[in-house]
């Protein structure tokens, strides 16, 4: 499969690189790595993610250097779409309604993955996008410096929990050697990720904790963001913390899930699970996806609580 890709970016001239909405950090790690490592072999590239940057991850010069709005992909016509870490077309937002007209290659790490591009190289057992994304330049023999090596690691440090997620294993701390010989800073990233927590979002939190309800004998913790929570500290939508690994963290629990309230009654659901529990089937039941234990779908309903029941049900059977 990779053999194909490789044929299909020499033969482009100009290439579209997109990932999904609401990016996270191996979204826009993926992205910005294949685009870098792209131009670094004469490709004109474009990086487009349809949504808002997340404030945390803006502290990277090299996204902000390449990844743009969903205006830059329509008035710069590509060869190829390459779409990194996107499980459905309706994840990528607008660029989906430009697959009609080109070759689609989709690369992920999701297994519910609709295989909707012309080759899709899905590679559930990865820990990360950012991963496959590095196959595909190093197959590519792109020479890797600094700044694209940190990038780069940044997808597989973030989507691994810094290396303490059950899909830490030996591929991970490999890719990550390599991309540390060739000078990615771990400490860089560290201290924008880990480190860099504004004053309200710790206030977000204690409302947060406020709300959290638990059911099954506090296997399962939820809580949720509304809208008036976020405009009381002044937060934008983008940039609302992912509160459910707190949720995930506390001991007893197994399933962890967040309601995050977005415009016009819709909810952009986020659910963690620690150890057994597959929450990529409750994804999928409500039209959603993700990964065995961190999946998500997004919902519109003008009672929230009617959702939370319906949810809180259908994992109560499971667990």
């Amino acid at each position: 499969m990779i053999k194909e890709i490789i044929n299909e970016i020499k033969n482009a001239d100009t290439i579209l690189v997109a990932g999904h909405i609401m990016p996270d950090g191996d979204d826009l790690s993926s992205v910005t790595s294949m685009v870098m490592g792209l131009e670094k072999i004469g490709k004109k590239v474009v990086g487009v993610i349809d949504d808002e940057i997340p404030e945390y991850l803006s502290g990277f010069e090299a996204i902000n250097k390449c990844v743009r709005d969903f205006d830059c992909a329509k008035n710069n016509p590509a060869d190829l779409i390459i779409i990194v870490d996107a499980s459905s077309p309706d994840r990528v937002g607008r660029v989906q309604d430009l697959f009609e007209y080109k070759r689609v290659i989709v690369i992920d790490h999701h297994a519910t993955n609709l295989n909707y591009g012309n080759i899709n190289w899905v590679v559930p057992e990865s820990a990360s996008a950012a991963q496959l994304v590095l196959e595909v330049l190093k197959e590519l023999n792109v020479e890797y410096d600094e700044e694209l090596a940190t990038i780069n690691l940044l997808g597989i440090a973030t989507d691994t929990g810094f290396f303490k997620y059950s899909n830490t294993n030996s591929k991970v701390f490999t890719d990550a050697a390599y991309l540390v010989d060739k000078g990615a800073n771990l400490n860089k990233i560290t201290n924008q990720i880990l480190e860099n927590k504004p004053i309200e979002h710790i206030k977000l939190m204690k409302d947060v904790l406020e709300e959290m309800k638990f059911e099954f004998d506090n296997k399962l913790a939820y809580s949720t963001v509304s809208l008036e929570m976020l405009n009381k500290y002044g937060i934008e939508q983008k940039d609302t913390p992912p509160f459910v690994g707190d949720l995930r963290s506390l001991r007893g629990v197994e399933v962890a899930i967040m309601y995050n309230q977005a415009e016009d009654n819709e909810y952009h659901i986020s659910m963690r699970s620690k150890s057994w529990f597959d929450v990529s089937e409750v994804a999928v039941h409500f039209g959603g996806g993700g990964h065995k234990k961190a999946a998500g779908f997004s919902y519109k309903t003008d009672n929230i609580e009617e959702l939370m029941k319906k949810v809180s049900n259908f994992i109560g059977e499971k667990l």
